[in-house]
């Protein structure tokens, strides 16, 4: 199971980023002028459409003046309720993304293929480092070796 979340770690890691600077800007462009004019259309004490819809509208078009009237007029109660909406809706759906991102199995992601099946030599008790049919960087099949030495060569031929 750890290889889950450090394979959806390992992939979304650019994202992280980019996730929290969409919610900065949501929670400053949208959410501020959203919150104040919900505050200023209620309070007669009943939500005024019309109120709300002009507000909104001059809000929206200048987000850092809307938080300093937030600030202000007493309508951070109503802000950061309303940001904490927000957020909640926002972290899960980035948590469904998260969890979407994660490898299937351990081997996600890993070549197939490589010269790493061996470590410190072992691999030129059968192959040969200097000279022979090349099968990867620095390791040769012999010419000269006794016993079977076919070869099955697995890829594409690409054709430009």
């Amino acid at each position: 199971m750890n290889y889950k979340i450090e394979g959806a770690i390992r992939r979304n890691r650019k994202n992280f980023i980019i996730f929290a600077i969409l919610w900065l800007f949501i929670a400053i462009v949208f959410v501020a002028p959203f919150a104040f004019s919900s505050y200023t259309a209620g309070l007669e004490g009943k939500m005024n459409l019309e109120v709300f819809f002009e507000t909104f509208g001059t809000s929206i078009s200048n987000p850092f003046g809307t938080i300093g009237k937030i600030l202000s007029e007493g309508a951070s109660g109503t802000y950061f309720s309303t940001l904490l909406v927000v957020t909640i809706i926002y972290s899960v759906f980035f948590f469904i993304g998260f969890v979407r991102s994660a490898p299937k199995n351990e081997y996600s992601d890993i070549e197939h293929g490589s010269s790493d099946w061996s470590q410190r030599g072992e691999q030129y008790q059968i192959l040969n480092k200097n000279k022979g049919i090349i099968l990867a960087e620095d390791n040769y099949l012999p010419v000269d070796k006794r016993g079977n030495v076919n070869v099955l060569v697995v890829g594409r031929i690409r054709i430009w």
